[in-house]
């Protein structure tokens, strides 16, 4: 529309109005183009921060280089705690152990072989490494036998490239205006004819009604939205997320699904001693009886000795120190002469050691492989009796998606021990290990509840182990729903609909089954937000209308497919960034009601000053004059600040029906009348007393100060909201007495009495307003 009227203005012969219109057009395009190269550059400095770096051996040499760098036959040295850079054939393996959990979803280790193994699924490929798992434990070598698109990863992120979903506040928008053009259209012909039919010349008649177009057109509105989202961008950034693109804001605020990974973002991503079960009775760390504590203190003296717990390079012995910490178990008084370490192809890790006078073997490994060394359960021959309760106590551990390590002991007469004397073992009992929830989970879940964004979490662990860490989450007990993914496999895409409407956890969760889900969700029309960490998100993560990353414990892969990158890897950051989110549409809401309902009441005392003399009362320059001093900073300061005196409750239950629903459309009416009032009182009693050109200009001060009058009762104790209004006055004082820049815009100096005619209505109009809303006339953000 603007480009419209500068278009018609340089051929109605007035070039410099329309000059003025297109050069408004360009600074939107500018502001985002500013912000857009922000972030950008913001999100390129944590790629470059997080890119990882390997060991590639090169003509016979060992290097360290970016794994950008990588090309297929390279050979690569992996050691516990190092990313893997690219696909890869395991070569040699010693004790490697891969954490794939960034991939499959899985949170347990997976040991790996050179040995060729033939299997359909990732999780089984025990002789292959994917890009972005990483090494758990060991050390191994292999070739690169994938790179960029071509791995795993590349293949799931290219099932979900294309056109991302349409996420902006620019819909509802273009709502307003469609029902605003009408007005403006219908105005404009109002003023046009009521020229015509009083004899205007049709030159003047028509460039009235361009005019009125022109100022039917609030020039702030790119601004404003713009604005609104790239400053609360700015105040996430300080929170620590980091916004890829600034309509991710104003998506945030519409988003009433939330799909959370598990592993890694409900959960810490680490294990833990979840139970000790002593083969009768199972208790938690923090309640454990002596029998228990026997187990733990067994599995203690079972792991490498280290003086801090992270030290140890494999993470199930971590678990288990950390856990006998956490504990208070003691095993003074025990020396270490001996063990047989952990092997992936030995499945256990024996040490011997002197208690006492006697020499005492304590063993730990997987159930499988410990249980037939045992012959006994304490003091209870292992008979197939107990051996088969013993191995159904280990199908439920495991079932609740626990990693069960089996514990037993014997008394040797020798200090040496070699893998020979692991035998004729009594079973003590078993450790479970888990993946613990984080603490802000609970609390980061519940806010989202009270906000009204229903929770899905999806993992690919045991379906059991979701429930326990969603009831945990959740206070919920018994009433968790469960999905599966080989239950999602077997529905049609209606039947997927009608199973997710009510469900809670998604277990066994492939990345195509996290495709399937968001778009069924969107079927529905809902607004869904994906997060994650790991690369098996990426895809989803990339579909969702909001896409959430963990910065620094996510893979680039997840990073890359993401709107809004979390660098602390906090939950309460993205509960943060989910209330700048409803707060943008709040403040958007505010800095509308003052722009729209502003340049409503201009249409309408242009109308009104047509009809009684057929000349517009106001000339094209005004009107922009006008626009400029009341949509650019005052209506801009408000959409830049963050709504003050509300609360977080209270934010959270803002969006796009709350807030631009039918109490936008009842302020914006209110505005309108005040705004037209104000100017036709002034404009009627200076008539009276002057020129038309002395009128005019009484008009342009009280149509501005109406405005900018309601705009400082909003949000006048906003330090940048008052600066803006009381700059815009001063400003307009300055433009309407300096008498050459008055005559430019069309107006003449006014003196005492003008100044008192057009203030004294705008002020008059302003509490008029005032008192409207204090009688409930006026809308609330409660009323929407």
């Amino acid at each position: 529309v603007l480009a419209g009227g500068a278009a018609v203005l340089a051929a109605a012969g007035s070039p410099v109005d329309a000059a003025l219109v297109a050069g408004i057009v360009g600074v939107s395009a500018l502001i985002g183009s500013v912000q857009q190269v922000h972030t950008d550059r913001a999100l390129a400095g944590l790629f470059e921060r997080s890119a990882t770096v390997t060991t590639v051996l090169r003509d016979g040499a060992e290097r360290q280089i970016v794994a950008d760098g990588l090309v297929r036959g390279d050979v690569v040295s992996l050691r516990s705690g190092d990313v893997v850079p690219a696909d890869c054939r395991v070569l040699e393996a010693t004790g490697a152990e891969l954490d794939e959990s960034s991939l499959t979803g899985e949170s347990l280790p997976v040991p790996k072989t050179p040995a060729p193994v033939v299997a359909a699924e990732i999780a089984e490929r025990a002789s292959m490494l994917y890009e972005g798992t990483t090494v758990a434990a060991g050390k191994v070598s292999a070739v690169v036998v994938a790179t960029g698109d071509e791995t795993e990863v590349g293949r799931g992120l290219a099932a979900a490239r294309g056109a991302a979903p349409e996420t902006g506040v620019e819909a509802r928008l273009a709502s307003l205006t469609k029902q605003a053009l009408p007005v403006a259209v219908g105005s404009a012909a109002a003023v046009a004819g009521a020229g015509l039919i009083r004899g205007v010349p049709l030159r003047q008649s028509v460039g009235a009604a361009v005019n009125l177009a022109v100022a039917s057109v609030p020039e702030g509105l790119p601004f404003l939205v713009n604005a609104a989202q790239l400053a609360a961008a700015r105040r996430l950034a300080e929170h620590g997320a980091l916004v890829r693109n600034p309509r991710t804001i104003e998506a945030l605020g519409r988003v009433d699904v939330l799909c959370f990974d598990k592993t890694g973002t409900l959960t810490e991503g680490k294990l833990s001693v979840s139970r000790i079960d002593d083969g009768r009775t199972t208790a938690s760390v923090s309640r454990l009886r002596k029998s228990h504590r026997a187990v733990l203190t067994a599995a203690v003296r079972a792991t490498p000795r280290a003086e801090n717990p992270e030290e140890l390079p494999h993470h199930t012995d971590q678990a288990v120190l950390e856990g006998g910490i956490s504990a208070g178990v003691e095993v003074g008084g025990w020396e270490k002469t001996g063990a047989v370490p952990f092997e992936p192809s030995r499945g256990f890790h024996a040490t011997n050691g002197k208690l006492g006078e006697r020499h005492v073997v304590c063993v730990k490994g997987a159930p499988e492989t410990v249980l037939p060394l045992c012959t006994r359960h304490g003091d209870r021959p292992m008979g197939p009796g107990v051996r088969s309760r013993l191995e159904k106590r280990v199908g439920r551990l495991a079932a609740a998606g626990h990693r069960v390590l089996a514990v037993a002991e014997r008394t040797v007469s020798t200090k040496d021990l070699s893998e020979d004397d692991v035998a004729d073992l009594r079973l003590l009992g078993f450790v479970a290990l888990a993946d613990p929830v984080r603490d802000s989970a609970a609390p980061a879940a519940e806010r989202l509840r009270e906000a009204g964004v229903r929770t899905v979490m999806i993992t690919g662990d045991h379906p059991a182990t979701g429930e326990a860490v969603s009831e945990e989450i959740t206070g919920r007990n018994g009433d968790t729903k469960v999905l599966t993914g080989a239950r999602i496999e077997e529905l049609e895409d209606e039947e997927l609909d009608r199973e997710l409407a009510d469900v809670d956890v998604i277990a066994r969760c492939s990345p195509a089954q996290k495709v399937r889900i968001i778009q069924a969700y969107q079927r529905g029309g809902r607004v869904v937000a994906m997060t994650g960490d790991g690369a098996n998100d990426a895809p989803a993560i990339r579909l969702a209308d909001v896409g959430i990353a963990l910065g620094q414990r996510g893979t680039a892969a997840a990073r890359a497919a993401a709107d809004l990158v979390v660098t602390d890897d906090r939950l309460e950051t993205i509960v943060a960034a989910l209330v700048e989110g409803r707060a943008m549409w709040a403040s958007v809401r505010e800095a509308l009601g003052i722009l729209l309902g502003g340049n409503l009441g201009e249409i309408a005392f242009t109308v009104l000053g047509s009809v009684v003399t057929g000349r517009s009362p106001l000339t094209a320059r005004q009107l922009l004059l006008m626009n400029l001093l009341t949509d650019l900073a005052p209506a801009l300061a408000i959409a830049l600040s963050r709504p003050d005196g509300e609360s977080v409750p209270e934010l959270l239950r803002e969006g796009p029906s709350a807030s631009l629903g039918n109490a936008l459309r009842r302020d914006i009416t209110t505005r309108a009348v005040t705004t037209t009032l104000g100017a036709s009182t002034a404009w009627t009693l200076a008539r009276l007393t002057g020129r038309r050109r002395r009128a005019s200009t009484i008009a342009l001060v009280s149509l501005i100060g109406t405005q900018l009058g309601q705009t400082l009762a909003v949000g006048g104790r906003d330090r940048t909201v008052l600066a803006a209004g009381l700059g815009s006055a001063a400003l307009l004082a300055i433009l309407v007495q300096t008498p050459g820049v008055s005559r430019f815009f069309g107006c003449t100096p006014l003196g005492p009495v003008g100044w008192g005619i057009a203030l004294g209505s705008a002020g008059a109009a302003t509490v008029g307003g005032l008192l409207l809303g204090s009688q409930g006339l006026a809308p609330s953000p409660e009323l929407a």
